[in-house]
């Protein structure tokens, strides 16, 4: 009977440790979500809700669209390739009318710019030399690169 009382009681010790171990880590989980969000020093584009998933759609589609340029370049279809540059990158109706809803100035202006540079790319590719589609695919995620280190939502 006496080692069933220490068993129980060893088990309830172990559980009580164990719920002690977890708050201490989600405190911990937290602080430090709490501290990124803290060094987080980009600027925000307090978007609401909706705009914020819509936003993070897009650009989930224009990296989609890169990795099909890359796709198509490794197998000399620039044709291809230009195409889904000028509609998935390019400064299209769409394109203007999405960068144009937004409040600040240079974010706006640096979506204007990227959407530029995929017409751009979609220029050099459509002429088919290599080389030149790199450099102008390097400039376009040069823009991805800068907003992404200069904005958050």
């Amino acid at each position: 009977m006496k080692r069933i009382f220490i068993a129980v009681l060893a088990l309830i010790g172990i559980i009580g440790l164990n719920t002690a171990f977890s708050a201490d880590e989600k405190m911990l989980h937290e602080n430090h979500h709490h501290e990124m969000n803290m060094m987080d020093t980009r600027t925000s584009l307090g978007l609401p809700a909706e705009m914020k998933q819509h936003q993070l759609s897009n650009m989930r589609e224009h990296l989609e669209a890169i990795k099909s340029i890359i796709g198509l370049m490794s197998e000399n279809k620039f044709e291809n390739a230009s195409k889904i540059a000028h509609t998935k990158l390019g400064l299209t109706p769409e394109a203007q009318k999405m960068c144009g809803m937004f409040g600040n100035e240079n974010f706006k202006k640096l979506g204007f710019a990227f959407h530029k540079s995929g017409d751009d790319l979609g220029d050099a590719l459509q002429a088919g030399n290599a080389n030149k589609s790199l450099r102008a695919l390097s400039k376009t995620m040069q823009y991805c690169v800068e907003c992404h280190a200069s904005y958050r939502q």
